[in-house]
């Protein structure tokens, strides 16, 4: 995959967000689009929104990302709006109810998975926002191309390693480091996308 294409708006995007051609215009492609032109890359820190992503980001783990932003209204539905609180609250009669929801992924492991996460949240000494942006990485220039877009790092290692000893799933290092690219925790737009940088 290149490093940018330019839409038939004429704008020059990252390449793993734009379609071209005669998918432009397909709800697939203004959804994809939408996410990367006004949210992907911009910095959060609100805990309630990092709750959010941090789940999405663990049941897109295998899966595309298209995927769950196509089913993350009733993802938010399902979840409370991912209110901390009553998602730390849910009990088993919850699970089966998620896991009969076909609104979602219905997968058992990342439903409990979040839950438990809630839980963790709830039970920190620090607010998550804090906790998140701890592992930050100092500011560094957009990658020229895809193929310079890492993975994982260090810092997205220590976070999940950090994570996982105060009892939260599905946030190992690879899926730590998405979360970090999807909240502006990192700018990894290509140099050449139109979305300017945060400031």
């Amino acid at each position: 995959m290149t490093g940018s294409v330019a839409g038939g708006d004429g704008r020059v995007r990252c390449g793993w967000a734009d379609f071209s051609g005669p998918r432009w215009e397909t709800p697939d492609s203004v959804l994809y689009r939408t996410y990367h032109d006004t949210e992907w890359g911009t910095p959060l820190r609100d805990s309630r929104d990092l709750f959010e992503r941090m789940t999405l980001e663990a049941f897109q783990s295998g899966l595309s990302w298209l995927i769950i932003l196509r089913k993350r209204d009733n993802f938010r539905r399902a979840f409370e709006d991912f209110d901390v609180a009553k998602v730390a609250a849910f009990t088993d009669s919850d699970v089966e109810r998620l896991l009969a929801d076909e609104g979602i992924v219905r997968n058992r492991a990342k439903i409990e998975a979040t839950i438990s996460n809630a839980r963790a949240v709830a039970d920190l000494d620090v607010d998550l926002g804090e906790l998140l942006w701890s592992f930050a990485p100092p500011p560094r220039p957009r990658p020229t191309d895809l193929a310079a877009v890492p993975a994982v790092t260090p810092e997205s290692t220590a976070m999940a390693k950090d994570l996982k000893r105060r009892g939260f799933k599905f946030v190992g290092p690879t899926t730590a480091y998405a979360l970090m690219q999807a909240t502006g925790m990192v700018d990894d737009h290509v140099a050449s996308c139109w979305v300017p940088a945060a400031p």
